[in-house]
């Protein structure tokens, strides 16, 4: 994989300047943080904590981030993750530290496990789902996980990745969900 992840990373710095990888704190097994790692897909001066993009046309994007993004090779630098024992292949995706006060005692189920580079929230919906449901989900691989589990997920998660289904974030909470629909 090391030469695909430097192929990737040299047209990320080819096409513009700063770094190719995205380094951020997230909360790992436990919330215990870590630094996360992914392919940069957007302008250097974006905000890192600001809302995801909502479709391919978003400003922030690069050219080559869309494509990583719709391909999902932007998560590939994660495999360091993986490899370093912060992140295993499956579980819930690592969010923010500053999210957890937020989180119910039940949604907190979901630091029970190391975080995963994919997991049942992106093969049931992924960027369709809001905040809430991306959370439950994650609670109910916890309540479940297994290795047939983990294998379903693996398969599933490749045909996600071929079909490009749900890269872009159509609504991040119920709360934004429900505002939409009374507009």
């Amino acid at each position: 994989m090391w030469p695909i992840l430097a192929g990737i990373a040299i047209v990320i710095r080819l096409e513009s300047k700063g770094s190719a990888v995205f380094r951020q704190q997230r909360a790992g097994k436990g919330g215990k943080p870590f630094i996360f790692y992914k392919f940069r897909t957007m302008r250097v001066d974006s905000d890192p904590f600001g809302p995801s993009p909502k479709s391919g046309k978003d400003p922030r994007l690069t050219r080559v981030g869309r494509i990583l993004r719709e391909y999902s090779l932007d998560e590939l630098p994660q495999l360091v993750n993986i490899l370093r024992g912060d992140m295993s292949v499956v579980g819930p995706r690592p969010l923010y530290l500053s999210q957890i006060p937020e989180w119910s005692e039940r949604q907190k189920r979901r630091l029970l496990v190391k975080p995963g580079l994919t997991g049942l929230a992106q093969v049931s919906g992924r960027a369709q789902l809001t905040r809430e449901e991306k959370l439950e989900l994650d609670v109910r691989y916890v309540e479940t996980a297994g290795f047939l589990t983990d294998m379903k997920i693996l398969l599933a998660t490749i045909a996600h990745v071929l079909t490009r289904k749900s890269v872009y974030e159509k609504r991040y909470s119920h709360a934004e969900y429900t505002r939409g629909m009374k507009l």
